[in-house]
C-alpha cells in the first residue's frame, strides 16, 4: 500500500510518501517539503500566532493535495517539539483538524527518540550491536541507547538547532561571548544525561540522524546525497572540532554556499554543530555514522508492525 507520513516539525512540514508492506522495506515514492520554521513563529508567551497557524493550515492542505495526487491510501500525521511546547497547542491542533480534517498526533520527546531508534536499528540490523543514536532537530536533541528495537534509555533535550539559534545567537555572525555562553549551556544540558547512558556500557556503534548531521558530515568530506542512500557516511569529532570555529566566524550567507548546506538551514548550522560537538565529546565518540532513516521512517515502521501480515491471515490447520 502507499502510505504518507506527515511530519510537522520545528523547521519543516514534510510529507514523505512510501510504498510499504509488512515485512518489506519501505520504498520512498515522493517527498513534499515546506520550510515553515514554526519554532521561530512563537510569540513572547510561547504561542504560535494567528499568522503562523494560518501558514500551518495552508501547508497541511498542500500536503493533503500532494498525497491525493500520489495515490496515498493512508496518512500518518504527527507533530514534534514546536507544536508540543506551544502554549496554545490545543487551539492549534483543533484548528488544523477543523480546517483540514487532519488530527495531528503530538509525539513526546521520548517517543521521538524511541521511534528514531527503531528506524536506525532496522537500517543497521542486529549485527550493529549496542547502538547509541543522536538526532538533532529544530527544537530538540534526542538521544537513545539499546541493544534491541526498544531502547534501554531515551531522552529529549531542548537543544534543537533552530531553538538555540533564535534564543542564543542573534548576531550574523554571532558575538564570541554569545557563542561561549551557548557552548556552556549545551554542554551542561548534555552532561546531565551522560550518567543515565554510561551505566549500560560502551556502545558498539554510534549513529546520527537528521539534516544537521548530514550537512556536517558533508562539510567534513562525506559523500553527497546524490551518491545514494547506501554509501557509508561518517563524521569524525576531529573534523567537527575544526569546523565549529570556522562556522562561528561566517555569516549566514557565507555558510549557505558551503557544500551540502541549504540556504534555509545555514543560519542554524553553527548551533547544530555545537550540539553535535558537545554530544560527541561528552559521550566520548570519536567517529559516528550517519543513517539515512530517522523519525519519519520509524513512524512508518511502527505502523507496518501493527498491520496484519500475510501469515497472520492464513487459516489455521
Amino acid at each position: 500500500m502507499r502510505l504518507g507520513v506527515l511530519d510537522v516539525g520545528s523547521n519543516t512540514v514534510h510529507l514523505l510518501v512510501v510504498d510499504a508492506h509488512p515485512g518489506a522495506r519501505p520504498l520512498p515514492a515522493h517527498s513534499h517539503k515546506v520550510e515553515l520554521r514554526l519554532a521561530q513563529l512563537l510569540d513572547e508567551d510561547g504561542a504560535i500566532g494567528p499568522e503562523g497557524v494560518d501558514k500551518l493550515v495552508g501547508v497541511v492542505q498542500e500536503a493533503l493535495q500532494a498525497a491525493e495526487d500520489k495515490g496515498v491510501e493512508e496518512i500518518l500525521p504527527f507533530a514534534t517539539s514546536a507544536v508540543r511546547e506551544a502554549s496554545n497547542a490545543d487551539d492549534v491542533l483543533a484548528r488544523v483538524q477543523t480546517e483540514t480534517g487532519v488530527e495531528l498526533q503530538v509525539l513526546t520527546g521520548a517517543e521521538e527518540a524511541r521511534l528514531t531508534f527503531l528506524a536506525v536499528r532496522r537500517w543497521f540490523g542486529w549485527s550493529a550491536g549496542k547502538l547509541l543514536v543522536l538526532d538533532i532537530g529544530g527544537g530538540s536533541l534526542e538521544i537513545a541507547y539499546g541493544i534491541d528495537e526498544e531502547p534501554d534509555a531515551a531522552v529529549s533535550l531542548p537543544l534543537g538547532a533552530g531553538r538555540l539559534t533564535a534564543g542564543w545567537l542573534p548576531g550574523d555572525p554571532p558575538e564570541p561571548d554569545a557563542i561561549r555562553a551557548l557552548r556552556r549551556h549545551v554542554r551542561a544540558q548534555i552532561a546531565r544525561t551522560v550518567g543515565e547512558f554510561s551505566r549500560f556500557g560502551a556502545p558498539d556503534h554510534v549513529v546520527a540522524t537528521s539534516k544537521t548531521f548530514k550537512q556536517l558530515a558533508r562539510l567534513a568530506g562525506a559523500a553527497r546525497s546524490a551518491d545514494g542512500l547506501y554509501v557509508q557516511r561518517e563524521l569524525k569529532r576531529e573534523s567537527l572540532e575544526a569546523w565549529v570555529p570556522r562556522l562561528a566566524g561566517m555569516t549566514t550567507a557565507q555558510r549557505a554556499v558551503l557544500p551540502g548546506v541549504s540556504e534555509g538551514r545555514a543560519e542554524q548550522l553553527l548551533a547544530g554543530a555545537m550540539v553535535a560537538e558537545g554530544a560527541m565529546d561528552l559521550f566520548g565518540v570519536e567517529t559516528l555514522e550517519v543513517c539515512p532513516w530517522a523519525l519519519r521512517e520509524g513512524v512508518i515502521l511502527r505502523q507496518l508492525d501493527q498491520m496484519p501480515s500475510g501469515l497472520d491471515q492464513m487459516p489455521s490447520a
